[in-house]
């Protein structure tokens, strides 16, 4: 089997990569830059831009599957350039894959696209998209996942699963981030941490998808539908981002500020970005304080269910390895 990674050079899309280069698939990849770890894997680099049709064409061309992980992630910022590479891209990769014939698509969705600011907890796949999206970044991923829902047909198999807070063994993201945001061994925090919030293991996130192509290709009764992908370990915030920051060396007292507080800081930076046309996506945001102080934790029955899905490590197991590594 050929499938093409959107996004390989990623962290997920990487480790993506190296799964399937290790059961013999032949794998390539799309992206904007080169990367060494693909190239020593052996996986074909198509340089391009997922809004250029043309680009997202000569990649899939020859191939059988795709894994659609590439996507613009970020917890503040304008609209146009998310929805540029999440919705655009997207409907270039199911328009491609039609016209190449190409007959299964995972697309790499994210359990925000239907956190609200109330929270979640326990939700299921019958949880439906909030009316207002706190941010562009799970507006847009709710948008690019009901286009790739809506494409399945007996000439492309769709499928898109729901990974959230994705950490592990190189993670550029989550866990550099609480270490940034430690300042003589204080971390100022919207909130108490006593919020349950579940995670996703990369190892875990890159298995989910390998079953999901596989149980496309087997025929299976999951085309169209979505799932939520996580270690089924919810845990308060609070230990959360003390494992983590153990992990990496570091301890941290936990100083707690008031949630309206909170808020209005966020609404004040999301108004100073707007009116001065800054395009950062990683900077304070009513999405960001919204999902550090509300519990998010989902329920992953159905793709227990229909993946025959498991995670493969446990979060202590994760934890361990990441202190181990240090």
């Amino acid at each position: 089997m050929r499938v093409l990674v959107t996004g390989g050079s990623g962290f997920l899309g990487q480790e993506i990569c190296r799964r399937l280069v290790a059961r013999g698939t032949t794998v390539s990849s799309l992206g904007r830059r080169p990367s060494l770890a693909l190239e020593n894997l052996g996986v074909r680099q198509h340089l391009g831009d997922l809004a250029d049709p043309a680009a997202v064409s000569r990649a899939l061309a020859g191939c059988d599957a795709v894994i659609h992980n590439a996507a613009l992630a970020g917890v503040s910022g304008p609209l146009t350039p998310y929805w540029r590479t999440n919705v655009l891209g997207t409907r270039n990769v199911i328009d491609q894959c039609r016209a190449h014939g190409v007959g299964t698509l995972v697309h790499t969705s994210t359990a925000s696209v239907v956190f609200r600011p109330g929270g979640l907890e326990n939700a299921d796949e019958r949880c439906p998209y909030p009316r207002r999206h706190l941010a562009a970044y799970p507006r847009t991923k709710a948008r690019a996942e009901a286009l790739v829902m809506a494409a399945d047909s007996p000439g492309l198999a769709t499928v898109s699963l729901r990974p959230h807070v994705i950490w592990g063994p190189g993670d550029p993201h989550f866990a550099p981030a609480l270490v940034r945001a430690v300042r003589a061994d204080r971390m100022v925090m919207p909130g108490d941490g006593t919020n349950l919030v579940d995670t996703t293991h990369l190892h875990t996130a890159a298995h989910a998808h390998l079953l999901a192509l596989d149980r496309l290709r087997e025929g299976r009764p999951i085309g169209g539908r979505a799932y939520f992908i996580t270690q089924d370990d919810p845990r308060p915030l609070r230990e959360i981002t003390a494992r983590f920051l153990h992990a990496a060396g570091l301890r941290a007292t936990w100083c707690a500020i008031p949630r309206p507080l909170a808020h209005a800081a966020a609404t004040t930076c999301e108004t100073v970005l707007r009116l001065t046309g800054l395009t950062r996506t990683h900077t304070l945001s009513r999405f960001l304080v919204a999902e550090l102080v509300r519990p998010h934790w989902f329920n992953i029955e159905a793709a227990r269910r229909d993946l025959l899905f498991k995670p493969p490590i446990t979060f202590d197991e994760g934890i361990t390895a990441l202190s181990a590594a240090r």
